[in-house]
């Protein structure tokens, strides 16, 4: 946790509300434009890294809850937005690995799940990052 992954998710955050921020400030289109062709790697990564920090936060929550619980609480969040937002823009590229036809057919039941809540998730993912740079500046944890 910290600066480098506060960016990543403010990054998936813009990508995964990328329409909502273009209806507002129409100049960002530019911006994302430039950023757009790589949003299924970006997804597919985020993903799996998604995965890896909420089973992360499992294992270590005994400890992190009683020590810095607003880091864990961070921790998790931000795991479980890159799990959800990387699933929902890097579905295409994840498809290309995934051979059996009961995984992908749960991925599709997940993915119609989580569009309707893509935009909404991808601002919240921007404020999370936002958080998670701002923290990484004000408290080092973990050396």
């Amino acid at each position: 946790m910290g600066l480098v992954a506060g960016l990543w998710l403010a990054l998936l955050g813009v990508l995964g509300a990328a329409s909502l921020i273009i209806a507002k400030k129409p100049d960002a289109k530019e911006l994302i434009a430039k950023v757009a062709p790589y949003q299924g790697w970006i997804g597919a990564v985020s993903a799996l890294w998604g995965v890896w920090g909420i089973i992360n936060s499992i294992l270590t929550m005994g400890t992190w809850l009683k020590v810095v619980p607003i880091f864990w609480a961070t921790f998790l969040a931000s795991s479980l937005l890159q799990f959800a937002l990387g699933l929902l823009l890097g579905v295409g590229v994840l498809k290309t690995f995934i051979k059996q036809p009961q995984a992908v057919e749960k991925m599709d039941l997940m993915i119609a799940k989580l569009a309707p809540k893509q935009g909404m998730m991808g601002l919240v993912a921007i404020g999370v990052g936002i958080w998670m740079v701002i923290s990484s500046f004000l408290w080092r944890v973990g050396g």
